[in-house]
């Protein structure tokens, strides 16, 4: 066996582990994201909702204190109305 056939095949070996190198080093640097503006609207849109309360207390803070006194009450004709007016939209 020749020694120095050995040596010129790692010497080849060597370069191409070099080439790979400098290439994935420059594929990296090109790299770029941009958003668009709808997509700028909508992170903007939906920061200002995060900052909204989901219920509104005001109408439901006094439900909520008849209900745990145990003084509230539903009117069954009126519930009646409603189910009645919701079926017939619905149909």
């Amino acid at each position: 066996m020749r020694i120095e056939a050995y040596s010129q095949v790692q010497q080849i070996y060597k370069k191409a582990k070099v080439d790979k190198s400098q290439k994935t080093a420059s594929a990296s640097v090109s790299d770029q994201l941009s958003i668009s503006s709808v997509g700028k609207e909508y992170q903007a849109a939906k920061q200002a909702i995060a900052g909204i309360a989901d219920v509104r207390e005001d109408l439901t803070a006094p439900l909520k204190k008849s209900i745990q006194s145990g003084t509230y009450e539903v009117s069954t004709e009126k519930f009646a109305d409603k189910l009645l007016q919701k079926y017939e939209e619905m149909r």
